[in-house]
């Protein structure tokens, strides 16, 4: 009988998974799993969890937002890539951004449906200092709107709450001098917002952050937005970035398997939509194919 260890989150999103638990554990049953189940008490667990049991497992399903998802494949991507198990997701966050991407929807049965009978896929996965990621860094405006907004407003407005706190934070947009290494160039300016994602969807909003998007190619899409230098300029960033025009002035948009950032001064940084530190010095890499994720079949 193949081993699964399920990896549970009870307070991600609205915590929507709580009572219908036992019918995603009876459908992980039907498919012929014999199943552990982990419920996380505190930040940080999902890691040690998935890194601890991982290699003795199968396949480890992981039940949270995307910040849960961000700790399990932290815990995975330490095991060797032979014991390391295939991975399934589901969402019960606040936008479910990965999820969104991999076709997996929110509705917990259907997804653990698919978490026992979905198709396999080599997804790439993003290595940012000595940490990992499943989907997005980066630093700047609104950046931080999904760890820094209200967590019971977050549980009442769904996504709804990331737009009123990224209007909140549009009078003290600030920008912040980087030079960007990558694919043998050298970007240098005055950045609003620095980000390198491998996803359709970050923050809830789709479009936005690049074309052609594949989650297996071993190309991560990287945005920087630089600071106008007038009145016009602000609306032209505004309508390049919204209509993802590439030739705007004040937008940079690369593909790229290996970025380098230098700033000026330390700051904070998203990842995977939690707060992932400061740091001035960071250097992002993508791993190709480096798990094994169970998606829409």
């Amino acid at each position: 009988m193949k081993r699964m260890l399920v990896i549970v989150n009870p307070n991600a999103g609205r915590g929507q998974i709580k009572p219908r638990l036992c019918e995603v554990l009876d459908t992980f049953t039907k498919a012929g799993y014999w199943t552990e189940i982990y419920i996380t008490q505190k930040s940080g667990e999902a890691k040690v969890v998935a890194k601890t049991r991982g290699g003795a497992v199968d396949r480890v399903v992981c039940c949270g937002g995307d910040g849960t998802l961000d700790e399990v494949v932290n815990g995975l991507m330490l095991l060797p890539q032979s014991r390391r198990p295939e991975l399934g997701y589901i969402p019960a966050g606040t936008t479910n951004d990965f999820a969104h991407s991999m076709g997996i929807p929110d509705d917990p049965l259907v997804a653990a449906d698919i978490a026992a009978h979905g198709k396999i896929f080599a997804v790439d996965i993003g290595q940012i200092n000595e940490e990992y990621f499943s989907y997005t860094v980066g630093f700047g405006v609104f950046t931080n709107v999904s760890y820094s907004t209200d967590q019971d407003l977050k549980k009442l407005l769904g996504p709804q709450a990331y737009i009123m706190e990224g209007a909140r934070e549009l009078p003290n947009m600030k920008a912040h001098h980087a030079k960007v290494y990558m694919n043998g160039n050298v970007y240098e300016g005055d950045y609003l917002l620095g980000m390198v994602s491998n996803s359709f969807r970050v923050a809830g909003m789709t479009g936005l952050w690049g074309q052609d998007i594949e989650m297996d190619d071993g190309l991560f899409e990287v945005n920087l937005l630089s600071q106008p230098k007038d009145i016009p300029g602000w609306g032209d960033l505004a309508a390049s970035f919204l209509l993802t025009h590439d030739n705007s002035d004040y937008i940079t948009r690369v593909k790229t398997s290996d970025v380098k950032f230098e700033l000026e001064e330390a700051l904070e940084w998203v990842q995977d939509g939690e707060f992932g530190g400061k740091m001035a010095d960071v250097r992002i890499r993508v791993l190709p194919h480096a798990l094994r994720i169970v998606r829409s079949y």
